[in-house]
């Protein structure tokens, strides 16, 4: 049994949570670069160029690539033979308040939404935890912003509706998004489970690698040829048209009821921000 003072996973998400908001990664800048190569619209060609000269200016000054910085969402992993020393969630509010703090960055998050209200430190966090074999802790950080989150969407569709019934609600709400989730995007799509398991799974999808394949062939050729029909809407990169709507589709899936397929569309806009840390 491995003894974790929950300090540590306060100080790792204070790290993440930094690190999300200002360095994008050299694999999303690439996929921008290739994407220009292959892009139609002078405009969108443009809007690219300034999203990457941004995205370097924030990786080299420390600065928050974007000013929606986001409600932090939180995937952990946690080894059988971790034994914490402390409250798991207090521990992870505390690494977010120390970072949206001492970083400067906004603070977006309302104590009711209703009755509104700023909680003033950007917590609580999005948390969610699964066990696993080990004595390690995995945690995956991302600072999610509004504009795409509120485009996404859960439909429960019925199995009849098949994998065409999947597209067209995929590309039906990509197009009607417009610009307003701040594309080029990366699409995530959860196939399966129920209401709340189906959101989940979309949202853990856009966590994935960006060059990643899918390790199931039925949902790999599914990504494949929802990115191209996505990237044939003309929507193009901010909305002012143009052939990179998107630069990926993750999809993953889980068992469902005989009588459903629950589908989720979590979609992600250009400032694809996560990081993750094995302690």
């Amino acid at each position: 049994m491995r003894n974790v003072d929950v300090s540590l996973i306060t100080d790792t998400v204070k790290e993440l949570a930094l690190d999300a908001n200002c360095d994008i990664g050299e694999s999303f800048i690439d996929k921008l670069r290739e994407a220009i190569k292959n892009e139609k619209s002078d405009i969108g060609k443009n809007v690219m160029e300034q999203i990457i000269e941004n995205d370097e200016i924030a990786s080299k000054t420390k600065e928050p690539m974007c000013q929606d910085t986001g409600m932090v969402v939180v995937f952990m992993e946690i080894g059988y033979d971790v034994h914490l020393n402390g409250d798991l969630y207090d521990a992870v509010n505390e690494g977010v308040r120390q970072a949206y703090h001492e970083g400067l960055l906004r603070k977006s998050i309302v104590k009711h939404p209703i009755t509104r209200g700023n909680t003033n430190d950007n917590t609580p966090a999005i948390i969610h935890v699964k066990l696993v074999s080990g004595d390690k802790i995995k945690i995956t950080l991302a600072p999610k912003g509004a504009g795409s989150e509120n485009m996404s969407l859960v439909k429960m569709l019925i199995p009849s509706d098949g994998v065409e019934g999947i597209k067209k609600l995929v590309l039906h709400t990509i197009f009607y998004a417009g610009g307003k989730p701040c594309p080029p995007l990366i699409v995530g799509v959860g196939l399966g489970g129920n209401l709340e398991k189906s959101a989940l799974l979309a949202k853990e999808a856009i966590m994935r690698d960006l060059n990643d394949v899918n390790p199931d062939p039925v949902l790999a050729k599914l990504e494949n040829e929802l990115l191209e029909e996505i990237n044939k809407l003309g929507v193009g990169p901010m909305g002012f048209g143009g052939s990179t709507t998107a630069l990926a589709v993750k999809i993953a899936s889980y068992p469902c009821h005989i009588a459903s397929l629950p589908v989720a569309v979590n979609l992600q806009c250009h400032a694809s921000r996560h990081k993750e840390k094995t302690i």
